[in-house]
């Protein structure tokens, strides 16, 4: 009974939150999902694929359920990285059609395994794990990107999930944070 709830739990805030980083694409240009807003290049699309190819491994091939479509070997050196960011012939529309494809996929291996199935994790140091460990990583890792979109939507355009207030507000309390900031330096 526990097993159930929590794993339903688990797959509803997973769905949240992978509209939640889908969302962070809305209204923006090819050029702003795309740009570099890091130091280490990341970006909005970049996240989004990232996703879309992790979640397909560990929802896919850990329960030996692999994704019908194909994808660089997780153990290779060469293509770490590149999941994320989008190349030039990688359009937005097919990147998130993916993630999208890899969430139904990974819906399918939730709904089909009890929240206790075995699975395998081979570049984790305890490879053995339960779709209720996985799950717990996916929804963490989703969120955690989730909160990293948030951040830069806001470099963006200013936009975020925080509550309605007008741009003379946001001034005012980066001010006072600034403010308080340089007096806890000083």
């Amino acid at each position: 009974m526990i097993g159930e709830f929590a794993k339903q739990y688990l797959h509803d805030d997973l769905r949240e939150a992978r509209e939640a980083v889908l969302g962070k694409l809305d209204g923006l240009s090819e050029y702003d999902v795309r740009r570099p807003l890091t130091a280490t290049g990341t970006n909005l699309l970049g996240l989004v694929k990232h996703l879309a190819l992790w979640e397909t491994r560990y929802l896919g091939e850990v329960f030996g359920r692999p994704f019908p479509e194909p994808l660089p070997r997780w153990d290779d050196t060469e293509a770490r990285g590149r999941d994320f960011w989008a190349t030039e012939q990688e359009t937005r529309a097919e990147i998130v059609d993916r993630y999208r494809r890899a969430a139904a996929h990974s819906d399918a291996t939730i709904a089909a395994l009890p929240v206790d199935a075995p699975g395998h994790v081979p570049w984790w140091p305890r490879p053995d794990v339960l779709l209720f460990n996985v799950l717990v990583h996916v929804l963490t890792e989703t969120t955690r990107h989730a909160g990293h979109a948030d951040i830069l939507r806001e470099q963006l355009d200013g936009a975020t999930s925080a509550p309605v207030r007008d741009r003379e507000f946001w001034s005012e309390r980066y001010a006072e944070i600034e403010r308080v900031a340089k007096a806890a330096g000083s």
